[in-house]
Parts: structure tokens; C-alpha cells; sequence
């Protein structure tokens, strides 16, 4: 197989190659979507999957994502795709079993690319314990690839984006950058320390860290993707009914992000996360600017954003630590509404 640069075969790149969040949610509404009865989780939450009850004890989460090439090595690319597509299974705190590929990709390259990029998706699902089944693959000129996962849950221990309780600690597994960084490797040559990083992090299983917040007794949880920090936080405060409040400060970046944000490698996402989230984001103190662009970056297999009660707060990210996900951190509080601000809002604290 020829050496070969996927990133620089697609337009966009991972999560910020999604549809713009305002266009989404033009395109779903006034559809009479046909629901029953078993449906736990379907769409008024927006929440990371559905869920389908089949019994008393258990519930099957469904969930599918899939997207444009982050990294130029097919194998690499194809283990961040399925990582990323297994991590809505984790952020509802339950366990995938099975899967089916989602592929696209032009049949005039070099077969050997996709084979590489299925075989990286599989080594990942395999870690996973989670089987391939099968799939769907279509012949168009870019290339595409991920999973529709199936996962299990007791219905009892869903933690679900509409839970966060007031008094709940907020907990990031998972550092922010990676749309900066991957249109850094797209643009520019970023340094193999900076590269090696952010793709150990996109690599990354959520799988520790969902295992330990139902440890830790959590009471809600969504993962950060393509909506960033300011948007996937707004849905979940939203949802939940409450306010977070979230110390830019505190918040863990990934090495050379800031770099990226100097050298002007925002993505698309930074302008349509800021439109979709500015009826619900307050800012505190003097805004850092370069900072403030990582509250809307999209996020490509980022982490879980946990929200955990107090008391449990400084013992779960101590394992998380210990455990491999080293760059956790507490970030901010779950407050409930107050007469001066509104459900759904999301407070961004810039002060040290």
C-alpha cells in the first residue's frame, strides 16, 4: 500500500464534519416520529442514544456515528472511528455487544486503505468486547467509517443528560483541542508530541471512566463531541433542568491546542457551536479569548462529562487518575436555577 494522507482526500474532519446543530434541529422537528410505549430515551432530550426497554431488567441502547478521516494512517483512523462510536454506549453507563460497520469509500483507491481502516475499527471494538456483525458499505468519493453500535443496560442505572442534580461536581475525562489539533495535522506539521497525544486521547476508550461514575454512584453523564464543552453542556443542563457553572481554568487541554488556536486552525464548528449555544451561555470575569475558542471546538472521540454528588466527586476522580484516564478533572458545579438566570444555562467562570 502506498503512503497515503487521508486527511487531505475530505473536506472536513471527525465530529466537526457534522450538520450544523440549528440545521439538525430544523430538519427533525414537525415529524410525527413514531415512538411506543418500551421507547426509554428517544429524541426530546437529545440525549447520546436511544434506549429501548426489552424488560424490567434490561434495556438495549442504540446509538450510530460515523464520520470523515482525522489522521492520515487508515489503521489509526479506523480505531479513533470506533472508539468514538462506542463512547455514546459508555456516556449512558452501559455495555456494548455488538455492532455493524458504516462504510463509504471510493472503490478507484487502493482496497488496501479500507482494509486497514476496518481492521483498526475492529481491534478497537475488540477491546470493546463488543462484536462486528456485518455492515453497509456505498461507493462515493469520500471516504467515511463507524459503527452502529448495540449496548445493555439496566434500566434502573441509566445515567442519561437530563439527571444532573444541583450540588453535583462536574467532572471532564478527557482534554479539550482535538478539532484544532486534527486541522492541524490536515493544515500544518504539527510536532509527533503533540500528534502522539491527541491520538492516544481519540484512542481512548470510555470505557474506565463509565465503568467507575456508576462505581461512583453518578447521577448523569453525556460525552463531548461535535457540539464541544459549550454545547453538549447546554443540552444536558437543558435537560436536567439546572445551570452548570464551569471554570475555564480548570478545564484540561491538550498539548499544543493553543498553538493551533495562534496559527488560526479553528473549524467550522467553532461559529455554528457559538450560534447554537448563545441564548445559554453567560461568560464570568475577563474572557480569555484563546480559551474561550475551546469551549466550542468539536470534539472527535472526546471524553464523559460526569456529573457525580459531592461526596463521591474527589474519590471517583482519584481512580480515574490511577486508572488511565490521567487528564480528568474536576471543572466546575451543578447549580439549580435562580431568579437572574434560567434552566439550561451554562456559566463560563474565566477567573483564576
Amino acid at each position: 500500500m502506498e503512503k497515503v494522507r487521508l486527511t487531505q482526500m475530505v473536506k472536513t474532519a471527525g465530529c466537526a464534519a457534522k450538520l450544523f446543530p440549528f440545521i439538525l434541529t430544523e430538519a427533525l422537528k414537525d415529524i410525527d416520529w413514531y415512538t411506543d410505549e418500551n421507547v426509554i430515551v428517544g429524541f426530546s432530550g437529545k440525549d447520546d442514544a436511544g434506549i429501548y426497554k426489552i424488560n424490567d431488567d434490561l434495556a438495549l441502547i442504540h446509538t450510530t456515528d460515523f464520520f470523515t478521516p482525522v489522521v492520515d494512517d487508515p489503521y489509526t483512523f479506523g480505531q479513533i472511528a470506533s472508539a468514538n462510536s462506542l463512547s455514546d454506549v459508555y456516556a449512558m453507563g452501559g455495555t456494548p455487544l455488538n455492532a455493524l460497520n458504516i462504510v463509504a469509500f471510493p472503490q478507484t483507491e487502493d482496497i488496501n486503505i479500507l482494509k486497514e481502516i476496518l481492521r483498526g475499527g475492529n481491534d478497537k471494538a475488540k477491546e470493546a468486547e463488543c462484536v462486528i456483525l456485518g455492515g453497509h458499505s456505498v461507493d462515493i468519493p469520500s471516504i467515511l467509517y463507524g459503527l452502529a453500535v448495540t449496548g445493555k443496560i439496566n434500566p434502573k442505572n441509566i445515567k442519561g443528560n437530563d439527571t444532573a442534580k444541583p450540588g453535583d461536581i462536574l467532572i471532564l475525562t478527557k482534554a479539550l483541542g482535538t478539532g484544532l489539533l486534527n486541522n492541524s495535522i490536515k493544515y500544518k506539521s504539527p510536532p509527533e508530541e503533540i500528534t502522539k497525544k491527541l491520538i492516544s486521547s481519540m484512542c481512548r476508550l470510555n470505557k474506565n471512566a463509565a465503568e467507575l461514575m456508576v462505581k461512583y454512584d453518578a447521577n448523569g453523564c453525556t460525552d463531548v463531541t461535535g457540539f464541544g464543552l459549550a454545547g453538549h453542556s447546554m443540552q444536558m443542563a437543558l435537560a436536567s433542568k439546572v445551570v452548570f457553572s464551569i471554570n475555564v481554568y480548570d478545564l484540561p487541554v491538550l498539548p499544543g491546542a493553543f498553538w493551533a488556536i495562534k496559527e488560526k486552525l479553528l473549524t467550522r464548528g467553532d461559529k455554528s457551536n457559538r450560534t447554537y449555544t448563545e441564548l445559554n451561555v453567560v461568560n464570568s470575569g475577563n474572557i480569555d479569548l484563546a480559551k474561550e475558542h475551546l469551549l466550542y471546538d468539536p470534539q472527535t472521540s472526546g471524553g464523559l462529562l460526569i456529573s457525580v454528588p459531592e461526596k463521591n466527586a474527589e474519590a471517583l476522580l482519584k481512580e480515574l487518575i490511577n486508572s488511565g484516564d490521567e487528564d480528568s478533572k474536576i471543572v466546575g458545579i451543578v447549580g439549580a436555577p435562580a431568579p437572574d438566570n434560567k434552566e439550561g444555562m451554562i456559566i463560563f467562570n474565566f477567573s483564576n
